[in-house]
C-alpha cells in the first residue's frame, strides 16, 4: 500500500491538483464520519472537478480582456429609475447568446452602458463561455500596428468567440483609416457564423455613417447588427459625475 507522501507525488504526476489539494481533509472526513468508500471517492473527484473548473474560468477571464469583475447585483439601480433595467437582467441571463442576439447599449456617457456590459461578459464567462472585450478605440489602432500574422491570429480569436464586446465604440471622432472595414469584417463574419456581439457607443446610430465617412459602410454594419438585436437606450445622469462629487465630498470634511 502506497504511503501519503506516495500518492500525493502520483497525483502530482497525473496532474490531480484538485485531489491533491483535498485529499488529506476528505480521508481525515471520511475517518470520523465513518464515510462509505464510494461517497468519499465521489467527494474527492468533485474536488478535481471544481478545481478544473476554477482554472478554467480564471484562465477564460485572463483571455477575456476584461478588467474588472463587475455584476449586476451590485449596480445602482436606484440613482437612474428610466434605465432599461428588466431588459439588462434579460440579456444577464445569457439566452441572447445561445439564440446568436447581439444588443445595442447607446446613450448618454456615464449612465452605466460599460458596466452593464462587462457584467453580462463576466457572467457569460462564469458560465464557461469564450468571451472577448474590446475598448473599440485602443483596438483599433493596436490592430493596426500588428504584423499581418499577428492580424490574422488577433481577427480569429476575435470572430471565434461566443460573445464579443466592442465598448465605447466612435468614442474618438476620427478612427484609423482601416477600421471601419475591420469592424465591418467583425460584424459580417459573426454575423454569419450567428456569434453575439454586444455594442456600447454615446453616439446614436444616425451619426455612424460620418464616424465611418461611408455611408453605405454603415447601413451594411447595422442592417447585420440590428438583425435579431437588443436595442437599449441609456438616459439620465451620470454615475462618474456622482462619484466624483462624492469623493470631493470626502476629501473636503477630510481636510
Amino acid at each position: 500500500m502506497m504511503t501519503m507522501p506516495e500518492i500525493e507525488r502520483c497525483l502530482r504526476q497525473l496532474r490531480l491538483s484538485g485531489v491533491r489539494d483535498t485529499l488529506q481533509t476528505r480521508v481525515l472526513q471520511a475517518q470520523g464520519a465513518n464515510q462509505p468508500f464510494l461517497e468519499t471517492f465521489s467527494l474527492i473527484l468533485q474536488d478535481e472537478l471544481d478545481r478544473r473548473q476554477s482554472r478554467l474560468i480564471e484562465r477564460r477571464y485572463q483571455q477575456s480582456g476584461l478588467d474588472e469583475k463587475l455584476t449586476l447585483a451590485e449596480f445602482d439601480w436606484t440613482f437612474n429609475p428610466r434605465l432599461p433595467r428588466q431588459t439588462c437582467f434579460q440579456l444577464h441571463t445569457l439566452a441572447f447568446i445561445a439564440a446568436g442576439e447581439n444588443a445595442l447599449l447607446v446613450g448618454k456617457p456615464g449612465t452605466g452602458k460599460s458596466y452593464i456590459a462587462k457584467a453580462i461578459a463576466y457572467r457569460a464567462i462564469l458560465q464557461s463561455h469564450k468571451v472577448q472585450y474590446l475598448e473599440t478605440d485602443d483596438f483599433f489602432h493596436r490592430y493596426a500596428m500588428n504584423s499581418p500574422a499577428q492580424r490574422e491570429v488577433r481577427l480569429r480569436t476575435i470572430i471565434d468567440c461566443d460573445l464579443l464586446v466592442l465598448d465605447d465604440l466612435f468614442l474618438a471622432r476620427a478612427i484609423p483609416d482601416d477600421a471601419g472595414a475591420l469592424l465591418q469584417t467583425l460584424i459580417h463574419q459573426r454575423y454569419k457564423l450567428r456569434r453575439s456581439v454586444i455594442v456600447t457607443s454615446n453616439r446614436v446610430v444616425q451619426d455612424w455613417g460620418t464616424y465611418l465617412g461611408d455611408n453605405t459602410m454603415s447601413t451594411t454594419i447595422l442592417d447585420r447588427l440590428m438583425h435579431h438585436c437588443h436595442l437599449l437606450e441609456f438616459d439620465g445622469r451620470s454615475y462618474r459625475l456622482k462619484e466624483a462629487a462624492e469623493t470631493l465630498a470626502r476629501e473636503t470634511k477630510a481636510n
